[in-house]
């Protein structure tokens, strides 16, 4: 058999293929994950990795809780293959950053979607729940105008199913009270017996300074119950070198603009010409009683804020505190919200409107005929429509719809209930999503690439297995054409090899 990885995302635009690098530790991330799969396989002696004597978990509670038998019907389990595949993680939690966090959270939310799952079936749901669960769908547009009340400090929307790449969250206001001083906070969903959310952004703009300066400054940071406050980006900069780029935006502009003061004087000859002196003046985007209309915007690598057009400061994503996570806005300080306004949010397709709806459906797999091709994509649990479009576009594709080349979405839990309800919909009814037994943290890339190559070996016995992203269009065709003039007998990897970088594991 011959295994192919794909440790780059497959870009094609025209008649090239292009391949996009990926960041330095995923080369080595892959070579981990492969090796893993190798020592699996092979059946040699597990690898034992150091284990953090503060970060007991209960093994078998969480198996339980994850790999207990439930009342589940064959189409359902088709979502699982892998899920049932990979229990051999709860005992390597401790080898990945988070992924003790990621297994723990996963199982509390494995538990309620069950839950659901089983009132659903037997007949517990009435009209009046049909009806909030209508009213719970993952809407793209949200507004509220007039948003200050009268009595209350502080002003909270609510964001029900996480924001995405492209969404933005759209602030107008007056600074006005004694000081002007007012925050902005991005807040996740918190754990069973937590009092607090984690804090994924905490925007706090301060007029008149703090301990650390006299000037107006921006402060952005995070926060969780577990570590406190994260380290703070402060704009401007403590130090010049603080400043960095994310998304290719600065972390902080320059906050200081010319300021043309002219003056006139006379020459010989009788002609007056003007002289131009130029004073550097310091510029802050916000200002005490004046209006602004402020933008969040979720990018690939961060958060980046806008002030009447301008982009301002940007924040770069921390694990565990991703915008996938996000599940309120709240506005609070010395403020006159006049409006808030949230677009771009992930929404999932209603089916019974879809057009041609069995022409979306993955083909079924059969023993009788092999998989030439295993895809698997990695997307993030909210990002249905990504996966709408790769649905509608080259998954369409001949050699998909007669089978021999077998894609699937390799998807972890959300902490997020309504993000789970709207997942599990979805496997059932296209049938090309597996779900992960953990919460679907960046950081446990590893975990989803050893997925896949499960799948590609154990479930389906696929002669070649590879990877891409939910944002890469591939063209099915060039690819299979191109492995086909491949003459190997032995494994192969396939790909631009990053033979430089370590594997990310602590």
């Amino acid at each position: 058999m011959m295994l192919a990885k794909c440790s780059e995302e497959v870009r094609i635009k025209g008649e090239t293929l292009h391949l996009k690098r990926m960041k330095k530790w995923y080369g080595g991330t892959l070579v981990a994950s492969l090796f893993m799969l190798l020592v699996h396989i092979t059946g040699s002696p597990t690898v034992q990795y150091p284990v953090n004597g503060s970060q007991v978990i209960s093994v078998d509670a969480i198996a339980f809780s994850l790999f207990a038998q439930r009342n589940l019907s064959e189409g359902e389990q088709q979502s699982l293959f892998t899920w049932n595949l990979l229990k051999n993680l709860i005992n390597h939690s401790h080898a990945l950053p988070n992924g003790v966090e990621a297994i723990k959270e996963a199982g509390s939310a494995w538990n309620s979607l069950m839950a659901l799952v089983q009132e659903k079936k037997l007949g517990y749901a009435n009209d009046n729940s049909s009806k909030k669960a209508k009213e719970k769908q993952c809407p793209h547009f949200l507004n509220k105008m007039n948003a200050t009340e009268p009595d209350k400090c502080d002003y909270k929307l609510r964001i029900p199913c996480g924001l995405t790449q492209g969404s933005s969250i759209t602030i107008i206001g007056i600074p006005n009270g004694l000081l002007g001083d007012f925050r902005i906070d991005l807040t996740g969903e918190a754990l069973p017996g937590e009092p607090d959310p984690p804090i994924i952004l905490h925007y706090n703009v301060r007029l008149h300074g703090d301990k650390m300066t006299e000037d107006p400054v921006i402060v952005q940071n995070t926060w969780t119950i577990a570590h406190d406050w994260g380290e703070e980006d402060r704009c401007p900069p403590s130090t010049p070198d603080k400043n960095r780029k994310v998304d290719e935006l600065d972390q902080c502009i320059k906050l200081v603009s010319k300021n043309d003061n002219r003056t006139v004087s006379p020459h010989s000859h009788g002609s007056r010409k003007s002289s131009v002196v130029l004073q550097r003046v310091k510029y802050f985007p916000f200002k005490h009683g004046s209006f602004f209309v402020a933008t969040l915007r979720v990018g690939s690598e961060g958060i980046q804020m806008t002030v009447d057009g301008k982009h301002i400061t940007s924040f770069a994503n921390r694990e565990t505190l991703e915008p996938w996570l996000v599940s309120e806005v709240r506005i609070s300080g010395d403020l006159k919200l006049i409006s808030v306004l949230a677009s771009g949010l992930p929404t999932s397709e209603d089916s019974d409107l879809t057009v041609n709806l069995e022409a979306l459906k993955a083909i079924p797999l059969s023993h009788q005929k092999p998989v030439d091709l295993f895809i698997g994509v990695f997307p993030t649990a909210n990002n249905f429509k990504r996966r709408m479009a790769l649905r509608r576009t080259w998954m369409q594709y001949p050699e998909v719809r007669s089978g021999t080349v077998a894609v699937r979405f390799l998807v972890g839990m959300h902490k997020n209930q309504i993000v789970n309800e709207e997942l599990w919909n979805e496997a059932r009814t296209y049938g090309d999503i597996q779900l992960m037994p953990f919460v679907d943290y960046y950081s446990l890339l590893t975990w989803k690439t050893l997925a896949i190559c499960t799948f590609g070996t154990e479930v389906v016995s696929a002669k070649f297995v590879m990877k891409t992203d939910d944002d890469a269009f591939l063209r099915v065709g060039e690819v299979v054409a191109s492995l086909s003039r491949i003459s190997m007998t032995r494994g192969l990897l396939y790909g631009l090899i990053n033979s430089d970088s370590q594997p990310h594991c602590t």
